[in-house]
């Protein structure tokens, strides 16, 4: 069932000049829930999220939030909070002013921002700054306090551009998990554009797959992992190997790929590169049949069976792990 606060997206399109950024997109997304839209450069999910903030213009179509076309509303008025990339903080004002901005803006007296920036400072953990100003803060800290700024407008959806791009893997992977722990206790829709897999994976209950300008995909992360629909969101999501069964593509995951010496059950292969990920092994290998694959071995089995580039291998998989693509 809908609710007023999904967002819809109904036949957006964008174009600039002569080159079409976003063509006719039309999704619903639930209210409450962290999505993630994730693409390659340049297949649209920033203009889309940019259009959604007001940042941009909408070519054609419309916006839907709270029951009300927003398409045509400046930033401040739709309901909506952006956190850019590169946090855009003030340099020159304390993080405190930095997160009450927006209050000073509508004409709040100083004691009231004041008092309500600091209880935004309190919910990303970052009182103790509240003084300092943004060049004394690390890549983290300027975050949560990017972050704070923009939810102390109380946004119906907060819109987050490839926020965790600029930290080290480290630092992301635990400003991650804050991203969500954050979402589940504000229950506001977060929208965030990435271009990294693993974190629309981690961080998603709904992940939008985007490719030149269109939705090629969409649905709950384990959805698009296990049952892509086309070989585009098969080879961009990962992990999966894209094959032909009787003129007609499948895939099969790459941890399900059973490799052995010769003499197993299978299709003949040779080993064309392996490389070591910690946890296990990727083997990638050439078939009789000109097919590439990609068998991820734990490392355990390695050891016990090492293997090295130019073996002739057997490679086998069992038939209900095939899925077939319908794009």
């Amino acid at each position: 069932m809908r609710s007023k606060l999904d967002l819809e997206l109904v036949s957006v399109t964008k174009r600039y000049v002569e080159t079409v950024a976003v063509y006719e997109v039309s999704h619903l997304f639930p209210a409450g829930s962290y999505v993630c839209l994730l693409g390659p450069s340049g297949c649209g999910k920033s203009s889309t999220l940019r259009m959604i903030a007001g940042h941009e213009s909408v070519s054609e179509g419309a916006i839907i939030l709270d029951g009300t076309d927003i398409s045509r509303l400046p930033p401040a008025k739709r309901g909506t909070a952006m956190m850019f990339q590169n946090y855009a903080l003030f340099p020159h004002i304390s993080v405190v002013d930095n997160v009450a901005f927006s209050l000073k803006m509508k004409g709040e007296g100083r004691e009231k921002r004041t008092a309500r920036a600091m209880e935004m400072l309190e919910l990303v953990d970052m009182t103790q700054f509240a003084d300092r100003m943004p060049a004394q803060l690390s890549g983290g800290q300027q975050q949560r306090v990017a972050l704070a700024r923009a939810l102390i407008t109380e946004p119906k959806i907060l819109l987050l551009d490839e926020p965790l791009s600029a930290l080290d893997p480290f630092l992301r992977i635990r400003m991650r998990n804050e991203l969500k722990k954050l979402q589940q206790k504000l229950g506001i829709t977060f929208l965030h554009v990435t271009h990294s897999q693993d974190e629309a994976l981690a961080l998603a209950d709904h992940i939008v797959v985007m490719n030149k300008a269109v939705i090629e995909q969409a649905g709950p992360p384990q959805e698009i992992f296990n049952a892509p629909e086309s070989e585009f969101v098969a080879r961009f999501i990962g992990g999966h190997n894209v094959i032909s069964i009787d003129g007609k593509k499948h895939t099969i995951r790459a941890d399900r790929v059973r490799i052995a010496k010769t003499g197993e059950v299978g299709s003949t292969a040779t080993v064309t590169e392996i490389e070591y990920q910690g946890a296990h092994i990727s083997v990638s290998v050439q078939t009789e049949s000109g097919d590439d694959l990609i068998c991820l071995m734990p490392d355990a089995q390695f050891i016990n069976g090492p293997l090295a580039k130019g073996d002739t291998v057997t490679v086998s998989w069992q038939a209900n792990e095939v899925h077939p693509l319908s794009k």
